[in-house]
């Protein structure tokens, strides 16, 4: 029922149902737009456990497989499925594949028909005192080792029976508790199928919808043309115009530093004359007084007059060094300056700036008519993509089979409580057989309980316990269970037997292995017209490659209806889901924009014309060595300070008087001189040595860089005003293929979800499992045979446990007479006095 079930669902929802070859293989997935298949949840499990049961299964199958080896006939099963089968032709090969089982079964027989008649004849033969039927037990030297040795055995078979016993009671309960499990199994397969029916339309809608995901992020890139493509264009651009406009603002800069830095520089010149004149002056009234000083008549006296000498020689070094009204004057170069910035340069760059970052503006403002344009077209396409779902008649066929479904869901739960009650005739007649088998392994057990603990060895055999008698009626009465039930149990074993190990080879094994696939997926085996059964029924294209164990494969793996039936022959899912048309449009809408982006100037004549005249001011051709070598000077010839210091350790070593005083205080004079007007004065030399340097530095090449700006600024200005259609166009098509990409992303998504997630069958696979793996096979089969196996063994171990008991029963039980021994060694038999 499972089987047909699952077929049914796979036809009946394949009508007009899309499907799709493989995904392609890009993987381009645009920025922030991802899909994501909402996934659908099942109740059944995938796989069946049999707990710790499962290892008592594993045995019976590996004993089948050693009484039945032989592979999965598929030629037989062939010829039946086409009617050619022959038993008076063919019956050789029914018989080397079953020869295992037909061993096996005839051994059975031959235990159902010989154990009922070695037991009346070995009741006769006991009632004629034979047998061992005769109460008297002769004595042997070697007794005590074989009633050990018989005890022993016995316990040992025991054992063995009672194994096979619990095997029986197991596989009893092992059954009733999963035909009790049925019901839930068969709502969890319902449910899971009904979660497939009603989740698919659902599915389908929701594919659909998300195209309203995909429009919105084109709507909201085209609603940012403006920074997208004008952006795209402006950064382009970008790499060429921006450093040569950065460029012109820093010489611009450099303009009204340069003349900041000259006017400065005069200024501060002009300060260095006026102190150099004061400084000249200074040191001049200062060497006037020491040579009036040096008229002293003390220096015609000796030593003094050697120091005057020295200090006299000395004043030649109190004069400035330095002329600084012959350095070249800077009026020219800043009035060329001045009347360079007569035009803003700053100005114009930044008209340029304002021109070239008007771009996008531009861009937004030229494509207002596309933007509109490719909207339409975007809700057009959407029109159509929501009339897919109308063009599917899915939901007809899921109400059909829906219908179908609950039909034969109300079957089986209306025949499931017959089930279970046929299964509580089936667990109670198992359990009176495993009863039985447990009966005898009782009274043989009590026989050698009683037995031993009764067993005197010192009692002759016709004084022995009654305790150890009864336990040899024990062991007398387990033989005549043995003997009245053994034939009965092994008639069940042998039909158990025949019946569970040939499904379980023939039906459950090829199932786990699909070879019952394969012989049904042989060409012209079902119909002899069809080379595949399955695509005729499906397609009535029976030459199409559509198999039941690539459907079952596909389905366990949880693929769509669409890629598991290959729909894909009658409904191509790529055709329907084109879009070319529109995309054509919407390209050819983007290719051909009509994108004006002129009267973009970066800078105008007169901006060229202010850089020439500033690299033609003459900054570069001041005469810094002069000026570096006037200002990098001493301003006097003399340290000062070590001229004063000198002065007064001379004055030091003179006689008190007005000499020594007057070269003191001129010593203290030039003290002040130096730091009054010679660390002014050399602070402004320094600023100017410095400033002049450094604009030797910027001015230096002036020519060459105003050149190559130019230069640069010329090559800006015709990509833009020549070659800008050319970049318009490019970033255009690569703007629409950014809109583009996400439809494409969209249809590449709804083609995987609608071939490969979209009616995930796998609850079809999961159906048939149920039926046939887990609930024949695992349910009632594997149960079956480890009933067969165990009571069979059981049973099997019956008949040396027969012989034993027999044989030990004459050790247990009270004699009617025994052997007695006198001098001569005769033996006499004697009768036994007294009864128990």
């Amino acid at each position: 029922m499972a089987l047909l079930l699952g077929f049914l669902l796979l036809l009946g929802l394949h009508g007009d149902t899309m499907s799709e070859g493989p995904p392609p293989s890009s993987t381009y997935i645009p920025d922030g737009l991802e899909f994501e298949f909402p996934p659908t949840n099942y109740e059944t499990k995938d796989s069946y456990e049999a707990g710790p049961t499962g290892i008592f299964f594993q045995i019976v199958h590996i004993f089948l497989h050693m009484v039945q080896p032989n592979a999965f006939p598929e030629d037989i099963l062939r010829k039946v499925v086409q009617k050619k089968f022959d038993l008076s032709t063919d019956y050789e090969k029914i018989i080397y594949y079953e020869i295992g089982i037909i061993t096996c079964a005839v051994l059975g027989l031959l235990f159902i028909i010989l154990m009922p008649l070695v037991g009346f004849v070995f009741s006769l033969c006991r009632c004629c005192n034979k047998c061992g039927g005769e109460m008297h037990q002769r004595q042997k030297k070697n007794g005590a080792a074989l009633k050990n040795y018989f005890t022993l055995s016995l316990l040992v078979i025991c054992i063995f029976i009672s194994i096979g016993i619990i095997y029986g009671f197991v596989a009893n309960q092992h059954i009733r508790t999963h035909v009790e499990k049925t019901r839930k199994l068969s709502e969890s397969n319902f449910n899971d199928l009904r979660t497939l029916l009603n989740a698919t339309p659902g599915q389908i809608d929701y594919v659909l919808d998300q195209y309203t995901t995909t429009k919105a992020r084109a709507f909201s890139d085209l609603d940012n043309i403006k920074l997208l493509l004008g952006g795209g264009i402006f950064e382009h651009l970008k790499p060429r115009v921006v450093p040569v406009l950065d460029d012109i603002k820093a010489m611009a800069e450099e303009i009204q530093e340069t003349r900041e830095t000259l006017v400065e520089v005069n200024s501060i010149l002009t300060d260095m004359r006026h102190l150099s004149a004061n400084l000249s002056n200074s040191l001049s009234n200062v060497k006037r007084n020491l040579e009036q000083a040096l008229n002293d008549p003390m220096c015609s006296v000796h030593p003094v007059m050697t120091t005057c000498s020295n200090i006299m020689n000395s004043l030649r070094l109190l004069d400035g060094s330095i002329d600084f009204d012959q350095l070249p004057s800077l009026d020219e170069q800043i009035g060329n300056l001045n009347d360079i910035l007569q035009t803003n340069l700053s100005s114009l760059v930044q008209k340029g700036y304002k021109s070239f970052n008007a771009i996008p503006g531009i861009v937004q403002n030229e494509t207002v008519h596309v933007v509109s344009d490719v909207k339409m077209t975007l809700d057009s396409i959407g029109s159509d993509i929501k009339n897919i779902s109308k063009n599917i008649p899915i939901q007809d066929k899921l109400s059909n089979f829906i219908r179908y479904l609950n039909d034969t869901e109300n079957y089986i739960h209306r025949h499931l409580p017959t089930l279970e009650e046929y299964d509580s005739y089936r667990w109670l007649g198992s359990l009176v057989v495993c009863c039985l088998l447990t009966l005898i392994v009782i009274f043989y057990c009590l026989g050698l309980l009683c037995g031993t603990y009764g067993y005197n060895q010192n009692a002759t055999p016709t004084r022995r316990g009654c305790v150890s008698n009864t336990g040899g009626i024990f062991l007398m009465v387990g033989v005549g269970f043995s003997f009245f039930f053994c034939w009965l149990l092994m008639t069940i074993v042998v039909l158990t037997f025949v019946v569970g190990g040939n499904v379980e080879k023939l039906v459950c094994e090829p199932y786990q292995n699909k070879k019952l696939f394969q012989v049904l997926d042989t060409p012209y085996l079902l119909n002899a017209d069809w080379k595949y059964y399955l695509s005729g029924m499906v397609f009535n294209k029976p030459d199409i490659h559509l198999t039941f164990e690539q459907v079952y494969s596909d389905c366990k793996e949880n693929k769509g209806i669409y890629a598991t039936l290959k729909l894909e022959n009658t409904y191509n899912i790529s055709e329907f889901l084109s879009i070319k048309e529109h995309t054509g449009n919407i390209n050819n809408n983007f290719e051909n924009m009509n994108i004006r982006i002129d009267n973009i100037v970066l800078l105008d004549e007169a901006g060229k014309r202010n850089l020439m005249d500033f690299s033609s001011s003459g900054i570069d051709k001041i005469d810094y060595g002069a000026f570096m070598a006037a200002t990098g000077k001493n301003p006097t010839k003399v340290n000062l300070l070590s001229f004063a210091n000198d002065l007064e350790v001379k004055a030091n070593h003179l006689p008190q008087g007005n000499l020594k005083q007057t070269l003191k205080n001129n010593a203290g004079i030039l003290r002040n001189i130096h730091r009054d007007e010679i660390i002014p004065l050399q602070k402004l030399m320094s600023a100017v040595h410095q400033k002049l340097k450094d604009l030797q530095q910027k001015s230096s090449g002036l020519g060459v860089k105003v050149a190559n700006i130019i230069l640069v600024l010329d090559s800006a200005q015709d990509l833009i005003t020549n070659q800008i259609s050319t970049i318009i166009a490019e970033e255009s098509k690569k703007y629409g293929n950014s809109i583009m990409s996400y439809f494409e992303r969209y249809l590449q998504w709804v083609k995987i979800s609608i071939t490969e997630q979209m009616a995930a069958c796998k609850p079809v696979a999961t159906a048939l499992d149920s039926a046939i793996d887990v609930f024949l096979c695992s349910y009632i089969i594997d149960p079956l045979n480890l009933f067969w196996f165990g009571i069979g063994k059981a049973t099997a171990f019956l008949l040396p446990a027969i012989i034993f008991a027999v044989k030990l029963a004459k050790y247990y039980r009270r004699m009617d007479s025994e052997d007695v021994y006198d001098d001569d060694v005769e033996t006499i038999p004697m009768k036994k006095y007294g009864k128990c």
